[in-house]
């Protein structure tokens, strides 16, 4: 940033200098040139014709230096068939007339005909009453004064914005770093986090930083929940095994000779609770794409289509929002789906209805059956692992426990209620809709 700054400070002040340089210069050299073109003037309305037709001046020039020889202000009248009129100051040296220039307006140019001595002339071609020569005059000035206002100007302006330049190039360099000060304080926060000494991010800083701070504060809360959710899975599936474990060592010891069905029997338990444990992680790991979309429909009618083929007696109306997006992946709306409404399917009469509804922000979807129903007392205890309250039905009674934890890891819920239209169990699904 200090390098982009001062590269841009440079570039800006060399233009402007250049430009202030050349108006400036520009006006001395016009004022020094008005200097002369005065004593031009003042030369032809004091010249005139004499006796001899030679011109003269009625008046002398008041500036002294033309009577010093070699002084730098030199003046000189020349015509055609006449002797050059000359000031003293030129002494034993002319003029040079420039060949180039013809005519009544004033000539301006530079020249270095006299050695060590650049000159500045100007010179004016001039028709004088009672003469018909075209006489030219001519006055010339040493440069050495121009040049020398131009040389200290310059000084000037190289190190006025040299001072201009350098004190920008300080005060970029100091509002950067002040600037990006609380960064430093950001980065100390965050090695005292890495290394335990703080849980959060509690420094004081801008409010240019303040939003940043609560993102990494949010991020360090989210990771801390995700650390517990997998400490908590991992004990809750070690606390499962356990008892599977503990009845296959005591049947082991105690040599049962049935002891080959108590392992099957266990394995197939311990099989039910990594199978949840797996699943319930899975969506845990999912969660964190904030980019998951799930369109309802398609996804809808893919369950009904697979339901439909184990279960033909069975007819599932779809009904609802077909354009919804939950905020869930894919593969986790088919699992809660395929869960809820094969069981629809198993324990109803014939019929499951399906209803899908925007509602402020979520996805709702009514699973509606035709079944028996489920009392209200014994509702939450389906949500248990392994509760089952039909028996005779095949199953594990994990799957509503699974649904359950994967709604809830998607920040969203699920309730049992009674259908008032096809009086069986309606299970109402809420999940955040997708922005």
């Amino acid at each position: 940033m200090i390098s982009i700054a001062a590269l841009w400070i440079g570039v800006l002040l060399f233009g402007g200098g250049f430009a202030l340089d050349r108006v400036l210069s520009d006006a001395i050299t016009r004022n020094f040139d008005a200097q002369l073109e005065y004593v031009l003037t003042a030369m032809i309305a004091s010249a005139e014709i004499g006796p001899d037709k030679e011109v003269r001046f009625n008046r002398p020039l008041g500036d002294q230096r033309f009577l010093e020889p070699y002084s730098g202000l030199y003046w000189e009248v020349s015509g055609a068939g006449h002797e050059p009129f000359r000031s003293r100051s030129l002494w034993d040296r002319a003029l040079r007339q420039a060949p180039d220039h013809v005519g009544t307006h004033v000539h301006i140019h530079n020249s270095e005909e006299f050695p060590g001595e650049a000159l500045r002339v100007l010179d004016r071609e001039v028709h004088l009453p009672g003469s018909p020569t075209e006489w030219r005059f001519q006055v010339a000035a040493s440069r050495a004064n121009l040049d020398d206002q131009i040389a200290v100007l310059r000084r000037t302006l190289v190190r006025s914005f040299a001072l201009l330049g350098l004190g920008l190039i300080i005060l970029a360099a100091l509002q950067a770093t002040y600037g990006l000060w609380p960064l430093r304080s950001l980065r100390r926060a965050l090695a005292e986090v890495r290394s335990g000494a703080s849980a959060r991010i509690d420094a004081k800083l801008p409010d240019e930083v303040a939003p940043l701070v609560q993102e990494l504060n949010d991020l360090l809360a989210h990771s801390e929940t995700q650390a517990e959710e997998a400490r908590r899975h991992a004990g809750n599936l070690a606390h499962a095994l356990k008892t599977p474990l503990t009845v296959i060592m005591n049947e082991a010891t105690a040599k049962n000779p049935d002891l080959a069905t108590t392992v099957i029997r266990e394995a197939t338990t311990m099989r039910r609770q990594v199978d949840h444990h797996l699943a319930r992680a899975r969506a845990v790991g999912r969660r964190a794409n904030a980019q998951a979309r799930a369109e309802i429909w398609p996804s809808l009618k893919a369950v009904e289509r697979a339901v439909t083929r184990m279960h033909r007696h069975v007819t599932i109306d779809v009904a609802g929002a077909k354009d919804a997006i939950a905020h869930v992946e894919r593969q986790d709306l088919d699992e809660i789906l395929g869960n809820l409404i094969e069981n629809a399917a198993k324990y109803g009469q014939g019929r499951v209805f399906v209803t899908v509804v925007r509602d402020a922000g979520f996805i709702e979807l009514q699973i509606e059956d035709d079944g028996p129903g489920i009392p209200a007392e014994a509702r939450d205890k389906l949500f248990e692992r392994g509760a089952r309250l039909d028996t005779s039905k095949p199953g594990t009674g994990l799957g509503l426990a699974i649904v359950r934890d994967v709604i809830e890891i998607y920040s969203g819920t699920i309730r049992l209620e009674e259908s008032e239209d096809l009086g069986g169990l309606l299970v109402r699904v809420r999940l955040p809709a997708a922005a």
